[in-house]
């Protein structure tokens, strides 16, 4: 099967070919023909099977007749991500090359200026986060009542961002009349429920077992002690060991992708960071920097692990096994896309086992255990080291040597009687040699005032006595 079997028009199918794309993936060919019939969808595959084209090309053709109004959208899509996002805008710049459809992308992390601006010159796609979505709405910068076709992407990843409520909300601001697409790589019963209130008799589109591994992503597990040292230096040879193209490197906690992405750097390799406490720009262009390749691997937190569509990624680490079994599945799921091969690495700590035990369970598939890296053992750097005890110091004394150091105890009696006695006070000259009856030319210069006058007596002095 072919684009041009799936009903899409002219102009599509050459835009489809410019890009390089002949076949459709399997939930391309199954949602494509549903979609441009208007119906209802709920697609299930996992994730790199190319679930994004499946609901833009049919939108570009739908939305290709029509004329949008200001501050109403013809139609939105919901992601969980900023990244993901502006994924899906570049989509649409892509495969719309050929329409003159307008398209505005709202998301946090950026001016609602540029934003609203195009809100108010009308826009035909809307792709937004619900956060910004509800505050522009709050602000009374949209109206979403001429909506026609709503799409849901990532459901499962909202849920887990807690975006349920918000989502419902958005609905409930829609008309009751539209078309609603529906995708996600996993469905848990919340999501069950979101499509049973929202969706009218869905068609549901499955070419992949829920929460299923990519058969072409070979899996291994790599057990380490719970010390963070010993984790990076494993790392490290496996980076050295395997020919890296570019690879992920997924952590779960921030501070963590601050620490490996310093130590990484600090060894040599040309890495970069990406987590959720980092501004939307500085995010942007971490992304630019690895898909450019100067930088050729790029650790990260969960915020990377949904949807980001990064060609020629080669490997997965995961540095850190993943809390939730259905993040295993989308952390690998950024190698191997598209029908390529790809490697996915896990360390795992002996706490980690009950995690382990449950991505089985979930996928169905026993992981493979590497228990030794064939690479030999690369010195561990100095900064790697922990520090030396104090007491295995030298002590202060062995360098320095003080006349003080020796015990009172051992210091020789002193003999009291050859002690001088103390002179009484009186007999002490004073300072200068100079008795304290004197005359003092100090005293002299300032009139005695202050201390009394014990000197001889002026001649006007007799005089007055005499008179």
């Amino acid at each position: 099967m072919s684009f041009a079997d799936l009903g899409l028009s002219d102009e599509l199918l050459r835009t489809v070919t410019d890009a390089g794309y002949t076949d459709p993936t399997p939930i391309q060919a199954s949602a494509i023909p549903s979609v441009l019939m208007m119906r209802d969808i709920i697609g299930i595959a996992q994730t790199g099977t190319g679930k994004t084209a499946s609901f833009v090309l049919p939108m570009i053709d739908i939305l290709a007749q029509g004329r949008s109004r200001a501050r109403m959208p013809r139609s939105l899509i919901l992601e969980p991500t900023r990244e993901l996002a502006a994924q899906v805008a570049e989509n649409f710049e892509k495969y719309g090359a050929n329409h003159k459809l307008s398209m505005a992308l709202l998301i946090g992390g950026v001016s609602m200026g540029d934003q609203i601006k195009a809100l108010e010159k009308g826009v035909d796609v809307l792709i937004a986060t619900p956060g910004r979505l509800m505050d522009l709405f709050g602000r009374g910068n949209i109206l979403l009542t001429g909506c026609s076709l709503l799409v849901i992407d990532e459901a499962d990843r909202m849920l887990d961002m807690g975006f349920i409520p918000a989502i419902e909300e958005i609905c409930t601001k829609l008309p009751t009349a539209r078309q609603t697409l529906l995708f996600s790589a996993t469905m848990p019963p919340p999501i069950k429920k979101l499509a049973d209130r929202f969706l009218s008799n869905p068609k549901m589109i499955e070419v992949a077992r829920p929460a299923s591994a990519n058969v072409n992503i070979k899996q291994l597990i790599v057990p380490v002690s719970a010390s963070a040292v010993d984790k990076r230096v494993r790392l490290r040879e496996l980076l050295r060991r395997e020919e890296v193209t570019n690879a992920i490197i997924f952590c779960n906690r921030k501070t963590t992708v601050r620490e490996l992405n310093k130590s990484l750097r600090q060894h040599g390799f040309k890495s970069g960071e990406i987590h959720g406490d980092m501004e939307q720009a500085q995010r942007i262009a971490e992304l630019d920097l690895f898909k450019a390749g100067t930088v050729n691997i790029l650790v990260a937190s969960d915020v990377a692990a949904r949807g980001l569509d990064i060609k020629g990624v080669s490997h997965v680490f995961n540095f850190d096994a993943p809390w939730h079994p259905d993040d295993y599945v989308h952390r690998i799921g950024r190698t191997g896309r598209a029908g390529a091969t790809g490697t996915a690495y896990t360390l795992v700590t002996p706490a980690d086992a009950e995690n382990i035990a449950e991505i089985e369970k979930l996928t169905g598939h026993k992981i493979e255990r590497v228990e030794a890296v064939s690479t030999p053992a690369v010195p561990r750097a100095p900064v790697e080291e922990a520090p030396a005890p104090r007491r295995e110091r030298p002590a202060r004394a062995e360098y320095r040597p003080r006349a003080e150091a020796a015990s009172p105890v051992e210091a020789p009696e002193r003999d009291e009687a050859s002690i001088p006695a103390e002179q009484p006070r009186a007999a002490r000259p004073e300072r200068g040699g100079r008795d304290r009856n004197q005359d003092r030319p100090r005293d002299q210069d300032q009139g005695g005032a202050d201390e009394g006058w014990n000197g001889p007596v002026p001649d006007f002095l007799h005089v007055a006595f005499t008179v």
